[in-house]
């Protein structure tokens, strides 16, 4: 009977296959049962991790920050990561060395280029890297920030438009050396839009290349001021974002949301936000009946007016928050009106700070939570240029925040947060004497869950430029089915 050892084998290699393969070396756990029975799983670190990064911007004065980091101690075994410009001869631009210590790069223009990597070992468990662009000027003038991405099939983009001056692109990058086939699908306010002579199917993305897709030429007869874009794949797999341009108020990326849920969390509003739009969608066949409640520093407050939103399925549907927060930094929650008839949604905020010729635009998508731990790169150690906003939704929570050393130098920081359920607290945590970028690492302590976002601020002559990048779980760990500490019987 050599049957058990090989399923575990399979168990373990379609584990790998979906989060990365786990180290499996360690030694038997202490708690293995002592009857030769099979203990429960082990959670191990992963092996290896892949991150996709779109490239940053198609204008000539456009100034690009790349940094990579892995969260951890240095010392603690082998590895290698490198991130490279997406094409089949690229030369790499970030190569981390050792966990705990963030790299750093820059590239000038519109050449600078879509990224592709991998690391393995010790830096692959957490891997995180992040794009940081400023354009001083024209249309695309603004601080634009997406973080990069682990390559997939199917995702979801609230707050997309067609109007007359936006111009929103969907970037498409393959990391793989096989052809990528992808479809993209845009849903408007009376439901799916039809698309022109089927240009929004089986676009090709090369292998080892990147596409950028023009929306609004998916679909040119019909101008959406609001839309939803849903992008999958029939074979392969891509990292994909949306890059925005909108008329008179600037540029920014538009990450996918979080995966259809019945209830969601849209961390890290800013404060002095003028101008806050709600986009949401339900992919399924049930409408969506929605309560409103906004994650203040005092706790969950219901705007007025705005108590619940209905969203028919299938149809994109907008609510105007105008300035939601009134002053505080809070997030909006999502949740079934009637916790009986939860339909999964998917949704985004299109925020707006400043007025007039000094507005400038950013996203904040539905974000999962940070879990075990999550990670942002290249915040800056300037005051009042970093903000990280912790939500707790529903419990009572504490976590841990940590700030790393900086590309340039400086000594790690660390502090608790202890979160009461519904409210949103923000932290300016920074390395002491650090210089150059670093990373924030939040970690769960105890408690209920915990959604998180950084503010990067990044101000011009007088416009509050900024981003906003949520942090998610980094599934740095997979589950591995624990084997009996004597086998002999199933081996015989």
């Amino acid at each position: 009977m050599k049957r058990a050892p090989l399923t575990l084998a399979a168990a373990v290699a379609a584990l790998a296959a979906l989060t990365g393969a786990a180290a499996l070396t360690a030694p038997a756990p202490a708690d293995a049962a002592a009857d030769g029975k099979a203990a429960s799983a082990a959670r191990m670190p992963v092996e290896r991790s892949l991150l996709v990064c779109p490239g940053p911007s198609s204008s000539d004065i456009a100034e690009t920050t790349y940094t990579s980091f892995t969260p951890g101690a240095a010392g603690g075994g082998k590895g290698s990561a490198r991130l490279l410009g997406a094409t089949k001869d690229a030369k790499p631009v970030l190569e981390p060395k050792e966990p705990g210590k963030p790299v750093g790069a820059t590239a000038n223009g519109a050449d600078a280029p879509a990224l592709t990597g991998s690391a393995d070992g010790v830096l692959a468990p957490g891997w995180t890297a992040q794009l940081t662009t400023k354009v001083s000027v024209g249309r695309a003038r603004g601080v634009l920030g997406v973080g990069c991405t682990a390559p997939g099939t199917d995702f979801w983009f609230p707050a997309v438009s067609t109007a007359k001056g936006r111009e929103d692109y969907i970037h498409l990058t393959n990391p793989d050396d096989a052809a990528a086939i992808v479809d993209v699908k845009l849903f408007g306010p009376d439901g799916l839009a039809k698309p022109d002579a089927g240009t929004s199917e089986n676009i090709r993305v090369d292998p080892k290349s990147t596409k950028t897709v023009l929306l609004s030429s998916l679909a040119p007869n019909t101008q959406l001021a609001d839309a939803t874009a849903h992008v999958t794949t029939r074979a392969g797999r891509v990292g994909a974002s949306v890059q925005v341009g909108e008329e008179g108020v600037g540029a920014d990326w538009l990450p996918a949301s979080a995966d259809p849920a019945g209830s969601l969390v849209l961390p890290g509003i800013p404060a002095d936000a003028t101008s806050v739009r709600l986009v949401a969608f339900v992919p399924g066949e049930e409408d969506a009946d929605l309560k409103l409640r906004l994650a203040a520093p005092g706790g969950a407050i219901t705007p007025a007016g705005n108590e619940q939103l209905h969203v028919k399925a299938g149809m994109t549907t907008v609510m105007d928050l105008k300035d939601l927060t009134r002053g505080e930094p809070g997030s909006l929650l999502l949740t079934p009106a009637d916790p009986a008839k939860a339909s999964p949604l998917v949704a985004a905020v299109r925020v707006v700070r400043g007025s007039g010729a000094k507005q400038e635009l950013g996203f904040v998508p539905a974000t999962g939570p940070v879990g075990a731990r999550a990670t942002v790169a290249d915040n800056r150690p300037e005051e009042n240029t970093t903000l990280l906003s912790l939500t707790a939704p529903t419990a009572d929570a504490k976590v841990k925040v940590t700030a790393s050393p900086g590309t340039g130098g400086g000594e790690p920081a660390s502090q608790e947060v202890t979160l009461k359920a519904g409210s949103t607290q923000t932290l300016n945590l920074a390395p002491a004497g650090g210089k150059g970028s670093y990373a924030l690492t939040v970690e769960t302590v105890s408690g209920g869950p915990v959604h998180a976002a950084r503010t990067l601020s990044l101000p011009h002559e007088g416009v509050a430029m900024f981003t906003v990048q949520g942090l998610s779980d980094d599934h740095s760990t997979v589950s591995v089915p624990r084997a009996s500490q004597d086998l002999s019987v199933l081996t015989r």
